[in-house]
């Protein structure tokens, strides 16, 4: 069967439905702005050179105004790629430099996870906005203090979940929300893949917080949250690892359940150890529905207990964040993925991890 049509009016519909209840994406089709907001972007890895920057090359509200990196070579070559002036290039050191800077409106936040609040804090001081890459930090208390310092600053601050703003999965929220197939009843997901160089960052904990939970396996757990649109009750977690040479005070694979206050169950399953996992599955009382892939930066689909394909358009889906908090600055409106939503997953992942050291359910207020 074709995929079902995909239309302005569709999208529009599935984002209010979603923007009712969760923090999800708040969609608006605006003129283009006179002015563009400013991004910087904090840590020029993976992400920043082969996502963010290309992403920003195609926003309509949105424009890369300045980097900010520890590796000076970086720095020459991004400045001659995009034709960046001397004043917008800044070394972690020099953040506090920002604040002379009134082409950089926003620091996006693309360092490892253990220097996010040090990188926000000094953007903050600097005051300029922050978007900032998930997981938001490696502790509860490391996350309040970013969202502290940004309402100190005055400026606002969200977090990087991408897919909130992602077609497939707003599809998947109206399901839900419409009871299309009537209550939900229980939610599966995962999100692995086997990690290879032994040295890089997300096998250090201090930099990382932990393993697949902290990379992967925080999209599966919000799958649940915006799926079920609710908040557990209480978690139970188990934690393997097979390579005790190669992960090192981290968990190589980690399996947990969540319950949640209407009754709907939850399991979520992440891993460094293999691949193949990438996906989510909803049973509801009259059929069910899914993606698989799930979490992928293009090519996500799904399908129905009924029949019908879920293949909606694919999206840039770091344009359509950078945007959407481009558009909230213009407007004056507060972020739909804030600090506040990082900050709610960490202290969900903390119990995941006391749950898996003890053995034992966590009860979460």
């Amino acid at each position: 069967m074709n995929p079902p049509p995909f239309s302005r009016r569709h999208f529009l519909k599935a984002a209010t439905l979603a923007a009712a209840s969760l923090p999800f994406v708040n969609v608006t089709f605006a003129a283009e702005p006179k002015k563009k907001i400013g991004f910087a972007l904090c840590g020029l890895g993976s992400l920043s050179t082969y996502q963010l920057a290309p992403a920003l090359q195609h926003t309509q509200f949105a424009r890369l105004a300045g980097i900010i990196t520890g590796t000076p070579t970086k720095a020459k070559r991004w400045q001659t790629k995009y034709n960046l002036p001397d004043r917008s290039i800044y070394s972690y050191d020099t953040m506090a430099q920002l604040a002379d800077n009134p082409d950089i409106d926003v620091v996006y936040v693309v360092t490892p996870n253990g220097l996010h609040a040090d990188h926000t804090i000094a953007a903050a001081k600097a005051g300029k906005h922050v978007l900032c890459e998930k997981p938001m930090e490696i502790s509860a208390a490391k996350c309040q203090q970013m969202i502290d310092a940004c309402k100190t600053a005055g400026k606002q601050l969200a977090i990087g979940y991408r897919l909130h703003f992602e077609p497939n999965h707003l599809e998947c929220v109206r399901l839900a929300r419409e009871k299309v197939f009537g209550n939900l009843k229980s939610i599966e997901a995962g999100f692995g893949f086997p990690i290879g160089d032994p040295k890089q960052w997300r096998l250090n904990r201090a930099l990382s917080g932990g393993g697949p939970m902290m990379d992967v396996g925080i999209y599966a757990l919000q799958a649940m949250r915006y799926l079920s649109g609710e908040e557990p009750v209480s978690v139970t977690a188990n934690a393997t690892t097979t390579d005790k040479e190669k992960f090192r005070g981290i968990e190589e694979s980690l399996a947990w359940s969540m319950k949640f206050p209407s009754g709907v169950s939850a399991s979520g399953m992440t891993t460094y150890a293999f691949g193949g996992i990438n996906r989510f599955n909803v049973t509801a009382e009259h059929g069910s529905f899914g993606l698989e892939p799930a979490y992928n930066y293009g090519g996500i689909r799904g399908t129905r207990s009924d029949g019908k394909i879920i293949e909606l358009p694919n999206i840039d889906q770091f344009a359509a964040e950078m945007d959407d908090f481009a558009q909230c600055i213009l407007e004056n409106r507060p972020t739909r993925v804030p600090g506040e939503e990082g900050l709610r997953d960490m202290k969900i992942i903390t119990a995941i991890y006391e749950s898996a050291r003890t053995g034992k359910p966590v009860e979460l207020s």
